[in-house]
């Protein structure tokens, strides 16, 4: 999936990037949702997400991009006053459905790296990496 911010303002900062991962994780425990990877530049995010059938795709991004913009407005008030009429994100997004068959989760990890202008514009996160090593997922990045 990949979500752009509206009026493609360049507001994901190291701190608003912490912050969605930190909501991700809280998301992940209340809808079953199991994020592999997300990645950001300045204005889009790009999530690998694995999710049982209960959910249709275009519900995983709602639930998503309707919970992460409320808690941002509400760690982050500033942000308010960048994005006038109360939307962090724009509308819609993009998604892709892949099924088993061939190692998806380093595809897509490639696919997100490989995005963006330079490699050090893109900030990527391995949840599932951090979860397998015994760690705290919210302790380790990339």
């Amino acid at each position: 999936m990949v979500f752009v911010l509206k009026y493609r303002k360049n507001l994901i900062s190291d701190e608003i990037f912490e912050a969605i991962k930190d909501i991700l994780l809280g998301v992940s425990e209340r809808y079953y949702l199991n994020f592999q990877a997300v990645g950001s530049e300045d204005n889009h995010f790009h999530l690998l997400i694995e999710a049982a059938p209960r959910y249709s795709p275009s519900q995983i991004m709602q639930i998503c991009k309707s919970i992460t913009a409320k808690q941002l407005f509400k760690r982050f008030p500033e942000i308010e006053e960048e994005l006038w009429g109360g939307h962090f994100w724009s509308e819609g997004g993009h998604i892709d459905t892949v099924g088993d068959g061939y190692d998806v989760k380093k595809k897509m990890e490639e696919y997100i790296l490989n995005q963006g202008g330079s490699k050090k514009q893109l900030r990527l996160y391995q949840f599932s990496s951090a979860v397998s090593d015994g760690e705290s997922p919210a302790k380790k990045s990339a």
